[in-house]
This record gives C-alpha cells, structure tokens and sequence, in this order.
C-alpha cells in the first residue's frame, strides 16, 4: 500500500498535545479588530481543543501524527 500524503495546510495549522488531543488556533483574530472588546481579543489569542466531531477529519488529513 503507497504511503499518505499530509495535507500541508493542516500540518501548519494543528498541532498535537502530549495526551493526544489536537490544539488549534481561534479564529476571527485576524482583522477588524477595532469594533471587537479587549477582552474578547485576549481570548482569541489562547489556542483552543478540536471538538471531538471534527477530530476524525482533521486526523485523517494528518496520518503519521
């Protein structure tokens, strides 16, 4: 069976945690910023856990991780 290829756009963008769950980045931290709170900017700078529906796809795009 030929090897799998990483999806590379994935690769930038998830990252795997030492008991195994997959980190990721908040989004809407980008641009337009002026109209969004302090606080709420402060929080969209914390990386965040996969929710567990989406963990099959994002593991399937990323197969030796």
């Amino acid at each position: 069976m030929p090897k799998l290829k990483t999806h590379r756009g994935a690769k930038k963008r998830f990252s795997f945690t030492g008991s195994g769950k997959i980190k990721r980045k908040k989004a809407n931290a980008s641009h337009i910023l002026t109209k969004k709170s302090q606080k709420r900017k402060r929080n969209l700078r914390k990386s965040t856990i996969v929710v567990k529906e989406e963990v099959k796809r994002v593991k399937a795009l990323l197969p030796y991780s």
